[in-house]
């Protein structure tokens, strides 16, 4: 393990905190009532951020902003090209600032350095992949509705979107939302996690200087109980899009309902790798570790169950655990580090309360099962819970730590049962040599994405959602601009007007 040494000298800490404002309008304005916010790295227990924190004034001065700038102002009204060149334009100055970025997210969220610059590189594809979309945002001709008839319809962007993003991916999911809802010429109010708004921040001041027009986006740090939920359910926003919990996503749905608003939602996940004995062993087993430890298991798509053939499940434990001894976790800011910190110590808390009530259910943890020890921060060890059945809290609910349960089977039905026994639908693996076996599990599994000898790639090309509890609608793809966009129909008559008031026989004077 590698945690940060006293002697160390942290640059952000050296400087002071950064200080932020809100974006409103094309400015950078303190909230009304002059409140701020402060952050501590869960890494290093230094403050690295200081906020305007926003209430629901602000709130409402950023929704009136956007609306403004959708009614009145140019961007709904560009071209696709000149959209797209902003995009790009973008794109290349975030790379220019990607180890800022990559930086900002380690110190406030805990995660590794190594891992933060992958999410920057994979976000800024992401801007370039909507740039290309923004051209690409049509309708369709129907002429064979008649000699006199021409229908077309028209995609045009749906308008004013609150964007509400989570802590445990900054800048990777505010780059799954934003970039697409501009590409189809909507404007935006953002929310970040006020745990984790430092780089959604940066990402203003980028748009601003790619010279993005006032008031197409708007950014506000604030908390969810008022200044989201006024995001959620003003009459002036026209869509919503969230990831976050299942919980905090049925209560967007139900306070946007007097609207109906158009509402994308990611949430919870409680996703299973299912191990067939004839698999890869070596690949699975890597895959797993990946899976389960990634992101410290904060991640909606983590492989937190491991569902394996219960011929094999003794010698793949037995390696499992002989490889999680060997993840290095600590100090985020060490490019070796694999695992880093916990988001809040109440989230710490929470994690090790699963992992008890596990042990109490009857279950045996296999490795690790509680906090590690550290001078600053706060680490959860890499956690294997093995004899776990299906009707166990620790099988059913999201953890979200780095805590892997085991649960075994004796046919690919069982396997499929097994992983389709919770709530949610966001993702699974299955790892088998066979073709048929690894195709039966995929069409079996109800989940939005399915891993076959693989798990957790990512790829802008490809949708992202999830089934049943686990959101409505789909992130990324082909399709990413138009889930931005209404669909106009336009019916054309050329020629006479067939008479419809007159009298039969009677011709219009």
């Amino acid at each position: 393990m590698s945690f940060l040494n006293p002697n160390t000298t942290i640059p952000e800490a050296a400087a002071g905190p950064r200080s932020y404002r809100l974006l409103i309008d094309g400015q950078w304005v303190d909230a009304a009532d002059g409140r701020t916010l402060e952050r501590v790295s869960p890494s290093h227990g230094i403050m690295v951020s200081r906020y305007a924190l926003a209430g629901v004034p602000d709130a409402e001065r950023a929704i009136a902003a956007g609306r403004r700038a959708f009614d009145a102002g140019p961007w709904p009204r560009l071209s696709g090209r000149e959209r797209g060149d902003l995009l790009l334009r973008t794109a290349g100055l975030l790379s220019a600032r990607a180890e800022e970025l990559a930086r900002l997210d380690v110190l406030e969220s805990g995660k590794p350095i190594a891992q933060a610059r992958g999410e920057v590189a994979a976000a800024i594809d992401m801007w370039r992949y909507a740039a290309a979309l923004a051209r690409d945002v049509h309708g369709e001709s129907y002429a064979s509705l008649g000699e006199s008839v021409l229908g077309l319809t028209l995609r045009e962007p749906v308008g004013l979107v609150s964007i509400i993003t989570p802590w445990n991916f900054p800048f990777l999911i505010v780059s799954q939302k934003l970039p697409f809802a501009l590409a189809a010429g909507c404007t935006a109010v953002v929310k970040p996690s006020e745990l984790t708004s430092a780089s959604t921040l940066v990402l203003g001041e980028v748009l601003l200087e790619a010279g993005l027009p006032a008031g197409v986006v708007n950014i506000v740090v604030g908390h969810g109980a008022d200044v989201g939920a006024r995001l959620v359910d003003h009459p002036a926003v026209d869509m919503i899009s969230f990831t976050g919990s299942t919980l905090v996503g049925k209560k967007a749905v139900a306070a946007g309902a007097d609207t109906l608003k158009r509402v994308s939602l990611e949430l919870g996940g409680k996703n299973g790798q299912i191990v067939f004995a004839d698999c890869d062993m070596e690949a699975a087993i890597d895959a797993v570790l990946f899976g389960a430890f990634f992101n410290a298991g904060e991640c909606c798509n983590a492989g937190s169950r491991l569902i394996i053939e219960r011929s094999a499940a003794d010698a793949f434990l037995d390696r499992l655990v002989e490889g999680s001894r060997a993840i290095n976790v600590g100090d985020p800011l060490d490019p070796d580090t694999l695992v880093g910190a916990i988001i809040t110590d109440e989230h710490l808390d929470k994690i090790e309360g699963y992992v008890n009530d596990a042990g109490q259910a009857g279950a045996r943890v296999a490795l690790g099962g509680s906090r590690v020890e550290t001078r600053t921060g706060r680490f959860m060890a890499p956690t294997i819970v093995d004899g776990v059945s299906p009707g166990m809290r620790i099988a059913r609910e999201e953890v979200f730590g780095p805590v892997l349960s085991v649960l075994t089977f004796e046919s690919a039905e069982e396997a499929i049962r097994i992983a389709n026994d919770t709530d949610y639908g966001l993702s699974a693996g299955v790892w088998s040599r066979d073709v048929d076996t690894c195709m039966g599990v995929a069409r079996g599994v109800r989940s939005g994405t399915v891993w076959v000898n693989t798990f957790m790639d990512g790829h802008s090309e490809l949708p992202f959602g999830g089934y049943k509890q686990s959101g409505l609608g789909r992130e990324l793809g082909r399709h990413a601009v138009t889930d931005y966009t209404e669909t106009k129909t336009v019916q054309i008559h050329r020629g006479p007007r067939t008479n419809w008031w007159l009298p039969r026989g009677e011709k219009k004077a």
